[in-house]
């Protein structure tokens, strides 16, 4: 498809730089075929229905901003991908005099050696690793920010807070599961009390999230991986409710797009362990998943493919011109959107 498609105009306005207070006070467009209609997410038990399942994502954002010096210069680094327990690949500027074998020192008793170069991206090599590396990356580092809240102000102490979801559980994340950070444990408690149950999967989300796509045709986009885990347990729970005629909610594009990995052909989660780089464009038949939760996302982006393939090209494009014209907040501190499949 041409890319061209997924483009849309976004007021700088538009774009939220702190979330709204209380989390379940965001304003929440619930998008089904026959239109749209403004909520806010408080409203969300009375959305769905007993019996049905949300899918949280429970990954947790790593500090995974560095800054460093290989000498007498400086370097700044973005952790997006671990590769194993010490190394991990990550984005560096300036990274063009970067060559493997040198030294970046994050403190003095802190570094990492660069093993390979790739243009702007570089693979680092820590001097410790596991639990030892977090601990590092905790004392050293800071949240990343996306680039289009980074560039507008700096980040702040209250970011530790915001930019982690009350389901933050396993770390390795670079960037916050945003639709997840609506909720708080009042409105979790009465989606319980409206027999709306939840469980959780891992996915920690790259930075690759934020990557433009740079072709015309979707099909020569490269889609980055993500490395997820769906336990056997929560597979079974997911299987179990749909068997009861229950709903599954995805709560997020990486809540859905692990269970689209997992999913067998008649919609069946298997449990899963490993990488995934599901590129969902209009056309994709869902198999797992039956309503989304998800935050407005950047024209032209994966993101807003994914959900143009759930619930229509041209109803989504309609949905987010309101959604603009009526101030709706985007992207990762923005508003939130209920989402309904399209009718086949």
């Amino acid at each position: 498809m041409d890319v061209a498609q997924f483009d849309f105009d976004l007021p700088e306005e538009n774009i939220a730089v702190r979330p709204v207070e209380p989390r379940d006070a965001a304003r929440l467009l619930v998008i089904r075929p026959e239109g749209s209609e403004d909520r806010v997410m408080g409203d969300l038990p009375a959305l769905l229905r007993a019996g049905d399942l949300m899918v949280f994502n429970d990954t947790r954002v790593i500090p995974a901003r560095l800054f460093a010096r290989r000498g007498q210069a400086k370097v700044e680094v973005t952790l997006h991908k671990r590769l194993d327990a010490g190394r991990w690949a990550a984005f560096a500027r300036p990274a063009r005099r970067l060559r493997p074998g040198d030294t970046l020192g994050f403190a003095e008793d802190f570094s990492a050696t660069v093993e390979g170069r790739d243009g702007g991206e570089v693979v680092l090599a820590f001097d410790r690793s596991g639990d030892d590396l977090l601990a590092a990356l905790d004392r050293c580092g800071v949240v990343p920010l996306p680039p289009y809240i980074a560039s507008k102000r700096p980040i702040d102490e209250t970011d530790e807070r915001d930019y982690q979801t009350v389901f933050a559980a396993e770390p390795g994340a670079v960037a916050a599961p945003t639709a997840g950070l609506h909720y708080t444990p009042r409105l979790l408690a009465a989606l319980e009390a409206a027999g709306i149950g939840h469980c959780r999967l891992t996915l920690h989300v790259g930075a690759g999230t934020f990557l433009p796509v740079k072709v015309e045709d979707t099909d020569q986009h490269r889609m980055h991986s993500e490395w997820g885990r769906i336990d056997a347990a929560t597979a079974t729970r997911i299987n179990e409710c749909r068997a009861r005629g229950g709903r599954i909610v995805a709560v997020g594009t990486t809540s859905l797009r692990l269970l689209e990995s997992a999913a067998a052909a008649d919609g069946t989660i298997e449990p899963f362990t490993g990488e995934t780089d599901i590129f969902i464009t209009p056309g994709y038949r869902f198999r797992a998943v039956d309503l989304l939760l998800s935050n407005f996302h950047l024209p032209r982006s994966t993101l807003f493919m994914l959900v143009s393939a759930f619930s229509g090209l041209e109803r989504m494009k309609s949905a987010y011109a309101h959604a603009i014209a009526a101030g709706y907040r985007f992207y990762s501190y923005g508003d939130c959107c209920l989402l309904f499949p399209e009718r086949k």
